[in-house]
């Protein structure tokens, strides 16, 4: 069979669906490739690059679209696309299926077989090909370029000869990959960054980035936002109150607001309101990456740039991933090529469309004539975080009885492991010679010391890092040195032994500790 990919002819598109790197790995699985001329120029692949990959180079679309047994696009095809399809023919595309009856009707008619990439499910073995995700990381990126772009100033703060230049401070809604990718990218540019969610099992992920979670004095059962997928979900006013208040506060401080937040299947919900913008120094950017889905910001204006009377300039561009398309035409070709891996088991160029498969079933729209959207929930576990369980906080008292009943605990522990020591040291003594019992206490004084010097070591501690903590072991080598030549020859050789093996423990720590510093060293 023979897969290609035409010029995407929506206005302002520079993506492609294939490129010579993923037309090779597709040849192994035993496809043919084609491409439509000129296909891959905006993106930074030029027709001889395809060929040296033993691509097809196509003249028309239409001529392509003929030819080729599966098509693999970027944007939902329009009317003219839609009526080029055959029965049979695979097209692998964004589709937009929850908005978009006219071309599944379309898809329908025609016997065609449509796999829409916005809807892979969001389950671990997917992950490789959720374009959603690999278009959101770049947008995210872009975004804060584009803020920085229009924003005038430094990100990090610096003291100079000049004079002192304070950080900017930078606000992301929304935690999701395009939000995850803001946060990185602000924060390595030096920008004191706030970050908010509706799940606050995403905080650590924020913090961990660098970033300061934003949270709400709010309570409400299970108000953590998680819904089935992995995606936020609809909250009730009440929280949409307090998200608001919030927002009216951190309005006047903000100098970049990065606006993520969107909902599958409805319009973005409005976070960000005109008395906000109003609220905002002048100067100060907003980046919509809902704009596409009627905005986050009430005054976001879809594919267009404007500023406020305020000197507020909002960004609502839709293109972020194709204003990177070399980077995001790589990343979702290579999407497109882990999904025809999946449809390919045998890698014979044979599609197995294999409708018990979640990932296939899911992605897929229309089917040998049959509308399949929308898909039934996976069998297996979405990648969504498991809501942390929220545990009482306790009393003083409380917590000082529960201290006590823990002290007692151990003390009763410790007490009775002392007293079965002394026992078994009794009966030893009363049996073995003296020479035997000088050697015997030594080695029941090292394992009690040992026990209780590294039983007593933070947890924290016991990393490779922090790996000198080993030189604990110099107890056990002491006492060894202290026996050898003082008794018999097993004496000597166990003393030895223990020699030995300590030494490893500290020495072989300290060449640990220094490898894992030097992973974070500049080369």
């Amino acid at each position: 069979m023979k897969i290609g990919a035409p010029k995407e002819i929506f206005e302002g598109e520079a993506r492609v669906a294939m490129t010579p790197d993923s037309a090779r790995q597709l040849q192994k699985l035993g496809y043919d490739c084609a491409i439509e001329t000129g296909a891959g120029e905006a993106a930074g692949f030029a027709d001889a690059l395809y060929a040296e990959a033993g691509v097809e180079v196509i003249k028309t679309a239409a001529a392509l679209w003929k030819e080729v047994d599966i098509v693999a696009k970027v944007r939902q095809p329009n009317d003219t696309e839609l009526k080029r399809l055959t029965k049979g023919k695979t097209l692998i595309s964004f589709f937009n299926p929850g908005g978009n009856e006219a071309g599944m009707e379309a898809a329908k008619a025609k016997g065609a077989n449509v796999i829409a990439m916005e809807m892979v499910p969001r389950i671990s073995r997917a992950q490789k090909m959720d374009a959603l995700s690999s278009m959101a990381n770049i947008a995210g990126y872009r975004a804060v370029i584009e803020a920085g772009n229009n924003f005038g100033r430094f990100f990090t703060g610096q003291v100079t000869a000049a004079g002192k230049v304070p950080p900017a401070k930078v606000l992301v809604v929304g935690a999701g990959v395009a939000g995850l990718a803001a946060i990185g990218t602000s924060t390595s540019l030096g920008a004191i960054t706030l970050a908010f969610d509706v799940r606050p099992e995403v905080a650590e992920q924020v913090e961990s980035m660098g970033a300061e979670f934003v949270y709400l004095d709010f309570e409400e059962e299970q108000q953590d936002g998680a819904a089935t997928g992995g995606y936020a979900s609809v909250q009730s006013e009440e929280f949409r109150e307090a998200q608001l208040a919030k927002f009216r506060e951190l309005a006047p401080e903000v100098d970049i607001v990065i606006t993520t937040a969107l909902i599958p299947n409805r319009e973005a919900p409005e976070l960000w309101t005109k008395d906000m913008v109003e609220a905002m120094k002048p100067g100060s950017v907003i980046v919509d990456l809902a704009a596409e889905k009627g905005g986050n910001c009430k005054l976001t204006v879809a594919d267009e740039k404007i500023v406020t009377d305020n000197g507020v300039t909002i960004v609502g561009y839709t293109d972020f991933p194709s204003r990177m398309a070399s980077q995001s035409s790589s990343l979702y070709a290579t999407n497109i090529r882990h999904m025809m891996a999946d449809l390919t088991p045998e890698k014979d160029g044979q599609i197995n469309h294999d409708m018990e498969d979640d990932v296939i079933r899911g992605a897929t729209v229309t089917f040998e004539g049959e509308i399949t959207f929308p898909p039934p929930p996976p069998k297996v576990q979405a990648i969504a975080a498991k809501p942390k369980e929220v545990v009482p906080e306790l009393t003083p008292e409380e917590i000082k009885a529960k201290e006590a009943a823990e002290f007692k605990a151990q003390t009763k522990q410790q007490v009775t492991l002392l007293a079965v020591g002394a026992a078994l040291l009794l009966g030893v003594g009363l049996i073995a010679p003296a020479s035997f019992m000088q050697h015997f206490i030594v080695f029941v004084l090292s394992v009690f010391v040992g026990f209780q010097v590294i039983w007593n070591v933070s947890h924290s501690l016991h990393t490779p890092l922090m790996a000198v903590t080993n030189a604990i072991s110099s107890i056990i080598i002491l006492g060894a040195l202290l026996q050898i030549g003082t008794g018999s020859w097993l004496v000597i050789l166990l003393a030895g032994v223990s020699v030995f093996f300590a030494g490893i423990n500290i020495f072989g720590g300290f060449l640990v500790t220094r490898r894992m510093l030097a992973m974070f060293q500049k080369s």
